[in-house]
């Protein structure tokens, strides 16, 4: 078969340059020579020393609360996240813009940074019940050739005190979400019994895993978290859940620290951070010695939870350190495949090593090394999506 492109002088992560021959959305062959005895006349692309990385995953967006699109929105405060939730439910009443628009938009900036998968929380309560669900399955129609999506059925209001939610989420599962959420059993149901009760019960019923906001500090939110491993253990769902934010495990004692973070290793419970502002955030490097597995995500990207964020994984791979104090190359690397590699794995995508063979799905940023990229957050990057070319400079070209 005759390649469909030669993309010529990529640097890979071992600083090798190398060319790669693409047949149409695949990865022909990777190498030095590989290029050698291709017909001229096959298209070219010069990648001038730039960097070949996977594509960025952002496990953790919302794509029915973004509020791009839209003229800017000055943020409404909130000091409990019960108050927040209200405040964002009374805007989300005045929003004609409507989600497919919105979270569209959202996704278009999403790949033209290099962002090719997503798992997306969509609110579901009573009031809304799965209008936002509806509008989320409906971009994977109109964007599934720019981003792949996973979406969560995310009870934002709580389960227990918003009486109807439970079948709500087992209403979405049937209706195409494909994970169950949770939000702070404790901290907004009162009932860490009851709530877990509920989430897993159609997690189970439907063989789906689980994702759960839990923003409960300290040792309640350690023992929610055992609660949780607990339970994923139990109904034999190891590798299938995740937990975001987990902002407990910042602030634990040595003894309480060490439990928890052994009760998710064995459990195969993952932990999301998005390196959040003044509120303790997980700490990465001691949780991955113990063996819990981690990703970053953006999380909020200009909505009612916060007007900040502008979507590129590279910039909150960047927060991540800044707010982990990591500064060696070894620490930056790391970090990086925190935005790749770690959250594809965990969300259940297959994960392809750039080799013949795999999809052409790459990003070719203008550094020498992984520490590089982080360091300095080139705009300037070069995205394929299929083997063809998807975006420049931050911007689409499709």
């Amino acid at each position: 078969m005759t390649p469909s492109l030669v993309v010529e002088n990529a640097r890979t992560e071992a600083g090798e340059i190398a060319s790669l021959i693409l047949n149409n959305d695949r990865i022909a062959a990777i190498g030095p020579n590989a290029a050698a005895g291709i017909d001229p006349a096959v298209p070219r692309f010069d990648a001038a020393g730039g960097l070949l990385c996977l594509p960025f995953v952002d496990g953790h967006i919302h794509l029915d609360k973004t509020l791009i699109g839209l003229p800017f929105i000055p943020h409404i405060p909130g000091d409990t996240v019960a108050r927040r939730i209200e405040a964002e439910k009374s805007l989300r009443r005045t929003v004609a813009l409507p989600v497919e628009a919105r979270g569209g938009a959202l996704l278009e900036k999403l790949a033209a940074y290099g962002t090719l998968f997503v798992r997306s929380h969509v609110d579901i309560d009573t009031e809304v019940g799965l209008k936002g669900l509806e509008a989320v399955l409906s971009l994977k129609q109109s964007h599934g050739h720019l981003v792949d999506i996973q979406t969560v059925a995310f009870p934002q209001s709580g389960v227990l005190r918003d009486p109807g939610t439970a079948g709500l989420l087992d209403a979405a599962i049937a209706a195409g979400a494909d994970l169950v959420g949770g939000l702070d059993p404790a901290g907004i149901d009162n009932d860490v019994t009851g709530h877990l009760d509920a989430i897993f019960s159609v997690a189970a019923k439907y063989g789906v895993g689980l994702d759960i906001h839990l923003h409960d500090g300290g040792a309640l939110g350690a023992f929610e978290l055992r609660q949780i491993a607990d339970r994923t253990a139990a109904l034999g769902l190891k590798g299938k859940v995740v937990v975001s934010h987990a902002f407990c495990l910042g602030e634990l004692d040595d003894a309480e620290f060490g439990r928890t973070a052994a009760a998710l290793a064995r459990s195969g419970v993952a932990i999301m951070t998005s390196a959040p502002g003044a509120v303790p955030m997980p700490p990465v490097k001691r949780l991955s010695a113990a063996g819990v597995r981690l990703f970053c995500a953006n999380d909020n990207i200009r909505d009612a939870w916060s007007p900040f964020g502008n979507g590129d994984m590279l910039e909150r791979v960047g927060i991540l350190c800044d707010r982990q104090d990591f500064r060696s190359d070894e620490d930056l690397a790391a970090a990086f495949r925190l935005a790749t590699q770690a959250p594809a794995e965990i969300l259940g995508r297959p994960v392809e090593p750039l080799q013949a063979g795999s999809r052409a799905d790459f990003v070719i940023l203008p550094a020498a090394s992984l520490a590089e990229a982080v360091a300095a957050r080139p705009l300037d990057r070069i995205v394929f999506r299929g083997g063809t070319i998807i975006a420049r400079g931050g911007r689409l070209v499709i």
